[in-house]
């Protein structure tokens, strides 16, 4: 609505790139823009005359109830007119609600978890970011596709492979040798037994079955991840493997080859040259590719489907690898600077202000799917963002559990289902008030309207700084503007009641349209607070 305005008054005043405010008293009216101080030198007048002259101009508009002129400034109150008209076309077309149209297309690469173990609160994080990332995108307009990469080429598949083995044997009750890296967990004994069940006696007591092993191992892993992905309501556009394009590294090395040098009968990238601490291994003594070179062809890969743009969400432990990616994106003949990286911070887990406890089935650490069983994936996807993604996020489970206000997620489904039931009890149909023309002056109305129209600034604000916390904030705000409004003015029985029904059913729309966009489903009905 902010871009929208600002055309408007571009094209009432003939000036072009208006910027507008926000002011943070609502007093001050909808919308402030500092416009007379950018045309002071130009104009050669004082910003206080040339506000006062725009304003004059602005009072003639149907767009403005008030356009006032303070101290250079123009405070800018939107026209009951302005609004219910906005508010129609929302209702009117509800699919549509907070959509925009651009045009940029972007490859979003997220969680690109080894497949070698079930998903943890870690992966969660980055997972639960990228598909709200990639979901606000498309709502956006954004031609934005998902891709997970699969390291299913490296040394942790064949310790997979090992692993299994190793646990066979043990099951089978013969002598073990544990080696000081290997996969431990409840899983690898489970993909234990479900091997003996596939693969003949004979063959699972000869260590060459280790390879055969670690490929159908990686097949489970994958599947067991795209089911935990699943109970979180996030699915890709596409999943790319590293074993199938790493054959491409002799064709692609040749792109590198005048920025590498032989040291140690290694291959190194001149990566230093970039911005990186040293320069790095991308060929080992035995000639085979480094897990850098893997990621040279897979970025390789990806520059050759012409994207306008590149995101990568890592965890924070990649920040030192940035560099590295960087130079060789360069040194291929590619623009590095349309590759993005976004990174994610750990996560803290409490039960009863207690570190919450490991998982016995991943062995050592908090499984994605052991979380969203004890609170469920809405909860889970809503704290998880809450804040910044580069900041640490702690939060006890038993918060997110409890069926009240303390609970966010709670509190804002409520206001949702409290509109539907506020409607329900309505004797007037929603054809009636959707259709109906809001002409109130009652101010609490009309900013808690005001506010439900925002979604679309929010969502385009916090895509484009990539604070997707900004839409939980506002979801929050929203929701506690609606409660407050209700328990301060009567709608049922009003005389204003139709229009009040309007503007909750905008309301009710803006908070549905938010959640969905953060992967979660609105609630027409729950449980009353006790206190209500």
């Amino acid at each position: 609505m902010k871009q929208k305005i600002a055309s408007l008054l571009e094209e009432i005043l003939q000036i072009e790139n208006i910027v507008l405010e926000t002011p943070k008293n609502k007093d001050f009216g909808h919308y402030a823009t500092p416009v007379a101080f950018s045309l002071a030198k130009t104009l050669r007048k004082a910003p206080k005359v040339i506000a006062e002259d725009l304003s004059s101009k602005l009072n003639q508009s149907e767009l403005f109830t008030k356009a006032e002129p303070i101290n250079g400034y123009i405070n800018l109150t939107l026209s009951n007119e302005f609004l219910d008209s906005t508010a129609s076309t929302s209702l009117t077309n509800k699919q549509d609600f907070a959509k925009a149209n651009n045009q940029e297309s972007i490859l979003l690469e997220y969680v690109s978890a080894n497949p070698t173990g079930p998903l943890h609160i870690g992966h969660a994080r980055g997972a639960v970011y990228g598909d709200t990332l990639y979901r606000v995108g498309k709502h956006l307009g954004f031609d934005i596709k998902s891709e997970y990469y699969v390291n299913d080429a490296g040394s942790q598949i064949s310790m997979l492979g090992l692993s299994i083995y190793l646990s066979i044997k043990s099951q089978n009750h013969e002598d073990v040798t544990y080696p000081e890296e290997y996969y431990k967990g409840e899983y690898i004994d489970d993909l234990a037994e479900l091997a003996k069940k596939k693969f003949p006696s004979e063959l699972l007591k000869d260590e060459n079955c280790i390879n055969e092993l670690a490929s159908w191992g990686k097949d489970e892993m994958l599947t067991l991840i795209k089911n935990n992905l699943s109970e979180a309501k996030i699915e890709f556009d596409s999943f790319i493997s590293e074993k199938e394009i790493q054959p491409k590294f002799n064709e692609i090395f040749k792109l590198l080859e005048k920025n590498s040098f032989k040291k140690d009968d290694k291959v190194w990238l001149k990566s230093s040259e970039f911005g990186d601490e040293r320069d790095r291994v991308i060929i080992r003594e035995d000639g085979r590719p480094t897990y850098l070179a893997g990621d040279i062809v897979y970025h390789h890969e990806k520059y050759k489907r012409n994207f306008d743009h590149y995101i990568n969400i890592w965890g924070a432990d990649h920040h030192g690898y940035i560099p590295r990616v960087r130079a060789a994106i360069n040194y291929m003949g590619f623009d590095e600077k349309q590759l993005e990286v976004i990174l994610c911070q750990m996560v803290s887990l409490l039960k009863d202000a207690k570190p919450y406890k490991m998982s016995k089935r991943a062995g050592n650490f908090i499984t994605m799917s052991d979380v969203i069983e004890e609170i469920g994936s809405d909860a889970l996807r809503f704290i998880f963002l809450s804040k910044k993604v580069d900041t640490h996020l702690e939060f006890d489970i038993n918060t997110l559990k409890a069926q009240d206000s303390s609970n966010p997620v709670f509190y804002i489904n409520y206001a949702h289902a409290r509109i539907n039931q506020i409607i329900d009890k309505s004797e007037f149909k929603e054809n009636e008030f959707e259709t109906c023309e809001i002409t109130t002056t009652n101010k609490d109305a009309l900013d808690l309207l005001f506010l439900a129209l925002g979604l679309e600034d929010v969502l385009l604000n916090a895509f484009s700084s990539r604070e997707l916390q900004k839409i939980h904030e506002y979801l929050y705000s929203l929701a506690s503007s609606f409660h407050k409004f209700y328990n301060k003015h009567q709608i049922i029985g009003s005389e204003e009641e139709k229009q009040l029904l309007k503007i909750i059913t905008v309301v009710s729309l803006s908070i549905r349209t938010g959640l969905s966009l953060i992967g979660i489903e609105a609630k027409t009905k729950m449980y009353k607070e006790k206190n209500d």
